[in-house]
């Protein structure tokens, strides 16, 4: 039986919390949500969790002064930013999600 995806997420998004209890909840879960394959970029990653738009880019930027995660490309016109855990963010996904 697979795991419920909404599930999934919160679990992995608790268990990146409880390591890096500096981020905010939804930073962890940007990276939970890369893990997971539920959104490579803020636009989708908004609409799957029915958040701002804003909210998210600000989460992305959290991961970015932390060192867990850069942006890969962004739409001028409409803020979409893509992104990708750097290197210290992979790890930090392995270890919470081991």
């Amino acid at each position: 039986m697979r795991p419920d995806p909404e599930e999934a997420f919160l679990a992995a998004t608790e268990a990146l919390g409880r390591l890096r209890p500096d981020l905010s909840p939804l930073a962890a879960g940007l990276l939970a949500g890369l893990h997971l394959r539920i959104a490579t970029d803020t636009r989708a990653l908004a609409r799957a969790l029915a958040l701002a738009h804003a909210h998210v880019l600000r989460a992305l930027s959290e991961l970015e002064e932390a060192g867990l995660a850069a942006a890969t490309g962004r739409d001028a016109r409409t803020q979409r930013t893509r992104y990708a855990a750097s290197p210290e963010g992979r790890s930090l996904i392995e270890a919470a999600l081991a």
